[in-house]
């Protein structure tokens, strides 16, 4: 494999309700009450210990229903103008990799049960890591083109876009 290419394995997978991206919000603050379990595979079980004293944690994972062709230049949900990918959180990535910050309501075993997920069910979990706002969350941070109030936010849903 050359230097510059990286093979990673899922730890887990996660569950949640949407079997398609037909109707799934496109941001977790747009999914509040929807609850999602994280399964992480038994040999990574003890990395849970303590993610419980967390609210929120950050989900790595692969984006595996998105198109398998990636798009330098998407038009994002929140707008009708094309847009560089990197300024975007659109799933046709170089690197199909997505993000999402999840409220945690159970640490067990080797499950997290998680509220406020936006991903398809049995989404590959790349990695787990804990939401902390003060490195989290820069007091100065600007958004950009993103102007869309939070209300339309909540409200959207996923598209052809994501396929």
């Amino acid at each position: 494999m050359p230097e510059d290419q990286f093979e990673y394995e899922s730890i887990g997978v996660i569950r949640t309700p949407f079997e398609s991206p037909d109707g799934m919000p496109i941001q977790p603050v747009g999914t509040d009450a929807v609850v999602g379990i994280v399964e992480v595979y038994e040999l990574y079980a003890d990395g849970l210990q303590d993610l419980n004293g967390f609210s929120h944690c950050i989900l790595l994972y692969h984006f595996h229903a998105s198109a398998d062709t990636a798009s330098l230049q998407v038009e994002p949900f929140l707008d009708d103008e094309k847009r560089g990918v990197f300024a975007t959180r659109a799933p046709q990535r170089p690197n199909p990799i997505g993000l999402s910050v999840v409220e945690i309501d159970s640490v067990t075993d080797h499950k997290v049960t998680v509220r406020g997920i936006d991903v398809i069910d049995q989404t590959p979990l790349l990695d787990i890591k804990p939401f902390v706002p003060d490195f989290d969350v820069p007091s100065d941070a600007d958004t950009g083109w993103l102007d869309a109030p939070k209300s339309t936010i909540r409200s959207k849903q996923a598209d052809e876009r994501f396929l």
